[in-house]
C-alpha cells in the first residue's frame, strides 16, 4: 500500500521526504507484525485459560487445605496454652502463693487486687474490708468518663469494671460472714406477710 508523502519545503526536501517514506513504510510493517502477534496472543490465551482451568482449581484446593492447616495448628496452640496457663494459676492459688480468695477471683477477673486498687485508686480491703461506696464512687465516675461515646476507650472501661468486680469479689465473702454473724446476734426473725 503506498503512502503519498507531502511536498515539504526547504533546503533539504528529498532527504526529508525520503525519510518519512522509510518511516511510513517501518511503521505499516510493524503494524503488520503487530496484528499477527495479537491474534496469536488470543489463540495462546485461549490454550492457556483451557489447560490451566484444572490446575488452578487444583492450585486453589491446596491452597485452602495448606490455610485450614495452619489455623488449625494456630487454635490447636492457643488452647494448649490457656490451658497451661489455666493449671498454673490454680496450683498458684492451691499453694498459697495467690491467698485463698484472692487467688479464686483472679481466676475469674484476670486481675490481682493490687491491680484493680491501682486502677480504682482507692486503698485495698484490710481484713476483707473496703469502702464500697467510695469504690463505686470512683468506678462511676471513671466508668463514665471513659465513655466511647464520648470519645473515651472501651478497654479502659472494661479494665474498670473489671477492677471493681476483683475488689467486690475480694470483699463479699468477708461481707456475707458479717451479715450471718448479724443475723445470728438478732436471733432468728422471720419476715412474715399477711395477705392483704
Amino acid at each position: 500500500m503506498p503512502f503519498a508523502v507531502p511536498r515539504l519545503s526547504g533546503i533539504d526536501n528529498y532527504h526529508t521526504t525520503a525519510a518519512l517514506t522509510e518511516a511510513l513504510r517501518a511503521l505499516s510493517h510493524l503494524d503488520k507484525k503487530a496484528s499477527k502477534a495479537a491474534e496469536a496472543c488470543r489463540h495462546t490465551q485461549w490454550y492457556v485459560s483451557s489447560a490451566l482451568t484444572p490446575l488452578a482449581y487444583r492450585y486453589i484446593t491446596q491452597v485452602v487445605l495448606v490455610g485450614t492447616r495452619v489455623v488449625g495448628r494456630a487454635f490447636a496452640e492457643a488452647y494448649k496454652q490457656a490451658a497451661a496457663s489455666s493449671q498454673y494459676q490454680r496450683a498458684q492459688a492451691k499453694s498459697g502463693n495467690g491467698g485463698g480468695l484472692s487467688g479464686r477471683a483472679s481466676l475469674s477477673s484476670g486481675m490481682t487486687l493490687e491491680e484493680a486498687c491501682k486502677i480504682l485508686n482507692v486503698k485495698p480491703p484490710q481484713g476483707g474490708k473496703a469502702d464500697m461506696e467510695e469504690v463505686m464512687d470512683r468506678f462511676k465516675r471513671l466508668f463514665d468518663n471513659n465513655d466511647p461515646k464520648k470519645g473515651g476507650s472501651f478497654y479502659l472501661q472494661s479494665k474498670i469494671l473489671r477492677a471493681r468486680e476483683r475488689i467486690e469479689a475480694e470483699v463479699k465473702p468477708a461481707m456475707e460472714k458479717a451479715a450471718q454473724e448479724a443475723e445470728v446476734k438478732e436471733g432468728w426473725n422471720p419476715k412474715v406477710y399477711k395477705d392483704r
